[in-house]
């Protein structure tokens, strides 16, 4: 139902319509067209059609989205169809005020002219058909036409759709069959947990006073059991909590006294420099208190605390390295932390570059107070089990096994330890420095076959070298001697230190005699090409220079000054003269 009356039907709400939403309400409605005539029929035939159609019994001149249902405005088909739910009767007055601004008897309903006329339904929301303008309803009350909004139990009128809000919750309740007031119940009180409150469900003289006495017997028993019940539960929640107490309690005491012995108690220690000689080895990566334990088990430092506390008092003590020291037993940690700071305690075996391995077979026999050759013997017998690379196992007529892969480095070796576990740690290492290399690419670059003749060429360039500089040039004499084309030395290396390691020697100094005669493989004078194997440990300098030679053409070097000068020439002439200038500086 509008509040201008009811239109003759239901039709949906077309969105062309100006009206559409909340926009037809309190006189907003748009103008007509200046071409439109806005004139409305008192005689109920309402709005003058513009379009020609007529507007009898259509409902807006003919609404081409609207077909009127035929016999729609005859009053029996109103009294069947018109079903009143609480619809609002618009005062005379009121109603007579709309008959003058708009007209009467419209069966369009009420619309802004020049647009499609909106028919409202009787009740906003069913969509149910409503009565014409200007035509009498079945009234369903007789005839008498009550005010069904007159009395204050009357639902209010509805509204607009744009002006609708929810009804408000009503407070009261109203029943049909009895007029009275029934107030809301209360909401119910927090319950709370007798966990949380200490207090029981309810209390033991409320259940004497409720049961009667014959009724005490089953009912109490199951009253002292839910009893019990809670009372257990309640017993084992205070002892978890008493439980996390206590272990809390005890957590904090305990660091809380570990705290105080690190900061201000005494630690156990001994007191002096300590008496007699001991080895130690440090791993390497090894922490204060990793240092302190291996002391202690030695019986060097009293307690791991003294050591780790006297290391944090020396400026210098975060710089202890990895190795093997030579300590006394019982000695004061402060004395400990300063003798491991002094390199003379320091026991470890450091192999010098070009070093061959006969050199480190002895020193090893002696740190580790062995018969002489002990480790030589273990060296050639252990071979393949030392960690050799496939590509180092099974060459022929080489000297030693093992000759190229003792890698010059500082290694532990303390008394009481296998000759095996030292030679292990070196050949480790040279694996590791070799593997950097990437040698089988090198090899196939410098024309060579593979990392074997790579380590014996580095191994020459560092027996024959003396300098940086000279680790590069040695090393492009050595490349251009091998080539096919060479017709200087026709592939001889012709190199003194070459007959000096199969001798077990290091002269200066060789006859031309013995340098022609030695058959041995190892004598690059009377055989072409390299050698069987290396003839020592190189480093890293002459394994640098072994893959980056030089490219100026040198093929001859000579020791001028007989010891740490080397000079190069390209020809034979200028080697020669170069010759000359040793011999001549021999004589003197």
């Amino acid at each position: 139902m509008t509040e201008y009356g009811r239109s003759p039907g239901s039709e949906p709400w077309h969105p062309g319509d100006p009206l559409y939403g909340d926009q037809g309400w309190e006189g907003r409605q748009q103008h007509p067209h200046p071409q439109q005539a806005n004139q409305y029929d008192q005689g109920g035939h309402g709005y003058q059609d513009p379009y020609g159609q007529g507007g009898q019994g259509q409902g807006y001149g003919g609404d081409p989205y609207q077909q009127q249902p035929q016999g729609y405005a005859d009053p029996q088909y109103q009294q069947q169809h018109y079903q009143p739910q609480y619809q609002q009767q618009q005062p005379y007055d009121q109603y007579q005020q709309h008959q003058q601004q708009y007209g009467t008897g419209q069966q369009g309903g009420y619309d802004t002219p020049g647009h499609l006329g909106q028919q409202y339904d009787g009740t906003w929301e069913t969509g149910q058909a409503a009565m014409v303008y200007g035509t009498p309803p079945a009234d369903p009350y007789g005839g008498q036409n009550p005010d069904l909004y007159g009395t204050p139990e009357a639902y209010p009128p509805p509204q607009p759709p744009g002006h609708r809000q929810n009804p408000p919750e009503p407070v009261v309740d109203w029943a049909p069959e009895e007029e009275t007031r029934r107030e809301p119940e209360p909401e119910p009180e927090e319950e709370n947990h007798p966990f949380f409150t200490g207090e029981d469900d309810r209390d033991d003289d409320a259940y004497e006073d409720e049961e009667p006495a014959r009724g005490r017997g089953s009912r109490g028993d199951d009253r002292r059991g839910k009893e019990k019940k809670r009372k257990g539960k309640n017993g084992v929640a205070c002892l978890v909590v008493a439980v996390v107490l206590v272990g809390g309690v005890g957590g904090v005491g305990y660091f809380g006294y570990q705290f105080w012995q690190g900061r201000f108690a005494e630690v156990p220690d001994y007191a002096g420099g300590g008496t007699g000689e001991v080895q130690v080895e440090i791993p390497k990566g090894s922490y204060g208190s990793d240092i302190g334990n291996i002391l202690k088990k030695a019986g060097v430092v009293k307690s791991v605390d003294a050591f780790t506390s006297a290391q944090l008092k020396n400026p210098k003590g975060n710089s202890i390295q990895a190795g093997v020291y030579t300590l006394k037993k019982e000695m004061s940690a402060e004395s400990a932390v300063t003798l491991m700071l002094d390199p003379a305690s320091q026991a470890n075996l450091i192999i010098p570059e070009g070093k061959r391995n006969t050199w480190v077979y002895e020193t090893l026999d002696q740190r580790l107070d062995l018969k002489p050759g002990t480790t030589k013997e273990i060296a050639f017998t252990k071979a393949d089990s030392l960690g050799l690379p496939d590509w180092a196992k099974q060459h022929p007529d080489i000297k030693d096994p093992l000759e190229g892969f003792l890698f010059p480095a500082s290694y532990p070796v303390a008394k009481g330890s296998k000759p095996e576990d030292a030679l292990r740690r070196m050949v480790a290492r040279a694996n590791q420095e070799y593997n950097k290399l990437d040698l089988d690419a090198k090899a196939k670059a410098l024309g060579v076959e593979g990392p074997w003749e790579l380590v014996t060429i580095a191994s020459l360039v560092q027996a024959e070298g003396k300098t940086h500089d000279d680790f590069r040039r040695m090393a492009e004499v050595v490349y251009n001697r091998l080539k096919p084309d060479n017709r200087e030395t026709y592939q001889l290396l012709q190199f003194d230190s070459t007959l000096n390691y199969l001798k077990g020697q290091s002269e200066i100094k060789i006859s031309e005699k013995e340098a022609n005669s030695n058959p041995d493989p190892y004598n690059t004078y009377k055989h072409k090409g390299l050698p069987p194997g290396p003839i020592g440990n190189p480093g890293n300098e002459a394994l640098a220079a072994m893959v980056d030679p030089t490219k100026d053409g040198w093929i001859y070097f000579v020791a001028t000054d007989g010891m740490s000068k080397t000079e190069f020439a390209k020809t034979h002439d200028e080697f020669l003269k170069l010759k000359d200038k040793f011999n001549a500086n021999s004589n003197q």
